[in-house]
This record gives structure tokens, C-alpha cells and sequence, in this order.
């Protein structure tokens, strides 16, 4: 009964996106653990990597898609949750250090004996353990999200002036983590990563399952946003979307409607950057530069906002031509590239990729249609 809702709910290429992630949550650590690496078929260390990352970035369009798409509040400070998210896990990555960093200090890590911290900051507490570490994945991020969202959505902030205000709370913190006082590594960030769950996470099976994880924590997302715009919330925000003042003005408490898929999303953010750090091995104040924000945006509009589907599509296209734009000579030209492909969806491809394909659909079928009933006609003009 649940499973068949589910199914209903997903729609078509919902159920499409899924059935991919599952055959790459199969294939990809199969083609890299078992097939030889002389094969044409296998997957290397580094490509696993790579989909890894892609896949995290999916999962913050995803979220990204689910405030912007469906409640229409443009974010510039997504990037934010998904760092402190990345901080998170990062914390307790360095916790299982102990011993084996370069100065042998079973609490403090490396950066901290370095710069003469004689005790574990408060901020640390609990980071050995990775059930709180997880729980402050989704705890910090959401607190953030809350209170700015309470402090804003009650001022009815809209428009272009929330997302200048998102993008400022995010400037704030990236300048903030700079500072090596704030007990977060500073400029170097948090690195040199061991062990995770007891795993050394420099091996090819950690990295493969951590792909994996990667692949279902994407299913869950997408399911969870589905299930979020399926329901009548989820009509509720989009009618804030289209007509916010209208929808005030029929009784709905319009604050407390974005106010909780603000933290739903900030939270999925958080999510997306814990996975992201174990697999790229580094996390630092560069995560929360504003730039990577206002990426995240260009990721959902050239897939197509409000689709989720587009969302996640957007982003792993958008990073694969970043991955080719940014090695060789191409890289000075990738700023360039991003911005003519944006402007080139703005004014082309308004829907942006699923947009587009929707169109093409409903234009063969309409094409069908007509051929359909001349074919008819003709056929009852016989005499």
C-alpha cells in the first residue's frame, strides 16, 4: 500500500532518476572493486571520487530546488549549510586521529598543537563520537536556518533583499572560519582524515561504500522533497510561491510555512557536506566563499527549477564541464563558460534541460495526435 503510493508520487521520470542512482549504487563499486583495471569496464579510484562529489552537489540542488522551485525563496547562502555540515563531519574525523597525527597528541588535533591550545575547545566536545557528530550535521545547520528564517520570514523579508541577505550570512561565516582563533583550522581547514567508523578512508572499499551511502542518502532527499510538493504543504508553498500576499490573506500562516522548509532544506544541505568531506579528504573556508551559493543556483536553473529531478541533473552536468573546463588550458576560461551557459538558459532555455525535454514531449505528442486524426478522417472519407 505505502509502496504503491510512493511509486505514484515519484511520477515518471522520478522514478527514472531512481532507478538510475540504484544501478550506480550497484555498478560503479562492482566495475571498481572486482572488474581488472586493464578492463575497458573498470572504474578507477579517482572516477569513484568524482561521481561521489558530483552526487553531493546533486543533493544540495536537490535542496536548493526545494526552497527556490517550490517557495520561491531564492537562496545565495546554501553553500553555508553545506560547509558547516562538511565542519561537522570533518570534527570528527579529526577526533579519530589521536595519536597518528605529526605531533602524537591523543586529543588535540595537529593545527591545534601547532598553535598552542592547551585544551579542547568547547566547540569539539562529543566530535569522537559519530552518532552526536551526526546529529550536530543536521543540528547546526538547522539552528542557523532557524533563526535566520524566524528573524526574516516574521519581517516579511523578500525578494532580492533575502537573497542579499543569504549571501551575506554566508559571506560572514566564510570570513569568520578564516580567523584561527574560531578553533576550525583556519586558512588550512581540516585535513589529513584516517579513519571513519574505524575504516581507513583512504581505502578503495571505503571509498566505494562511501559512494554508495552517497547514492542512497540521494534516493532518500529526492524521496523526502517528493513527498514534501506532493503533499497539500507542499500546495501551500506553492502557492506562496506565485502569490504570497494572496495566500496571507486567506489564513495561512505563510512564516510558518517557509520557515519549515527552510530548516528541512538547510538540514539536507548539512546532510550533503558530511558526505562530501570523507570523500574529497579537506574541508575549508572556501566551502562557504559566496560564489559557490550563487553556483548552486546556476546548477538548478539550467536544469530546471522546480523538477528536482532537473535540480540534481543540473548539478552534475554543470560540474562534469566545470571537471573538463578547469583541467589543461581550459581553465581560465571555466568563469566564462559558466556564465555564457546561464545566460544562454536564461534566454533559450527558460525551463532549463527537463524544461526543454518536456516541451519536445508534448510537441511529438501533439504531432502524434494530429497525424492520428487525419489518418481518421481520412479513413472515414473512403467510401
Amino acid at each position: 500500500m505505502i509502496t504503491m503510493r510512493l511509486v505514484k508520487l515519484m511520477e515518471g521520470r522520478g522514478l527514472i532518476f531512481l532507478a538510475i542512482l540504484a544501478a550506480l549504487a550497484v555498478l560503479v563499486p562492482v566495475c571498481n572493486l572486482l572488474v581488472p583495471p586493464g578492463s575497458a569496464f573498470h572504474i578507477s579510484n579517482g572516477t569513484v571520487v568524482l561521481l561521489g562529489k558530483y552526487l553531493c552537489y546533486a543533493m544540495l540542488a536537490v535542496a536548493l530546488d526545494l526552497v527556490w522551485g517550490y517557495c520561491g525563496i531564492l537562496s545565495l547562502g546554501h553553500g553555508a549549510f553545506f560547509a558547516l555540515g562538511g565542519y561537522a563531519m570533518g570534527m570528527y574525523l579529526m577526533r579519530q586521529i589521536g595519536t597518528r597525527g605529526v605531533y602524537g597528541n591523543p586529543i588535540l588535533p595537529d593545527f591545534m598543537v601547532f598553535l598552542n591550545y592547551k585544551e579542547l575547545p568547547i566547540t569539539w566536545w562529543g566530535f569522537q563520537h559519530f552518532p552526536y557528530a551526526m546529529l550536530m550535521v543536521v543540528l547546526v545547520p538547522g539552528i542557523l536556518a532557524f533563526v535566520f528564517g524566524w528573524l526574516t520570514f516574521r519581517s516579511r523579508v523578500t525578494g532580492v533583499y533575502l537573497s542579499i541577505i543569504t549571501q551575506a550570512m554566508t559571506y560572514a561565516l566564510w570570513l569568520s572560519f578564516f580567523r584561527n582563533d574560531m578553533g576550525f583550522g583556519g586558512n588550512n581547514g581540516l585535513t589529513d582524515f584516517k579513519d571513519i567508523l574505524g575504516y581507513n578512508v583512504q581505502a578503495q572499499s571505503t571509498r566505494a561504500s562511501l559512494f554508495v551511502v552517497t547514492c542512497i542518502a540521494l534516493m532518500l532527499t529526492f524521496i523526502a522533497a517528493r513527498l514534501i510538493v506532493a503533499s497539500t504543504y507542499g500546495k501551500v508553498l506553492v502557492a506562496i510561491r506565485d502569490a504570497e500576499s494572496r495566500t496571507r490573506f486567506i489564513g495561512y500562516r505563510v512564516e510558518h510555512h517557509k520557515l519549515l522548509v527552510w530548516v528541512v532544506s538547510a538540514m539536507m544541505a548539512g546532510v550533503a557536506g558530511a558526505l562530501y568531506v570523507p570523500q574529497v579528504g579537506i574541508i575549508n573556508p572556501s566551502e562557504f566563499h559566496p560564489a559557490n551559493s550563487i553556483e548552486a543556483v546556476v546548477w538548478v536553473a539550467i536544469g530546471g527549477r522546480g523538477t528536482l529531478v532537473g535540480a540534481a541533473l543540473g548539478a552534475v552536468v554543470v560540474n562534469y564541464l566545470k571537471t573538463i573546463f578547469t583541467t589543461g588550458w581550459l581553465a581560465a576560461y571555466w568563469l566564462f563558460a559558466l556564465g555564457g551557459l546561464f545566460v544562454l538558459v536564461t534566454l533559450v532555455m527558460p525551463k532549463g534541460i527537463i524544461g526543454v525535454w518536456e516541451d519536445v514531449k508534448a510537441r511529438l505528442r501533439e504531432r502524434k495526435a494530429i497525424a492520428a486524426g487525419r489518418a481518421g478522417a481520412a479513413a472515414e472519407g473512403k467510401p
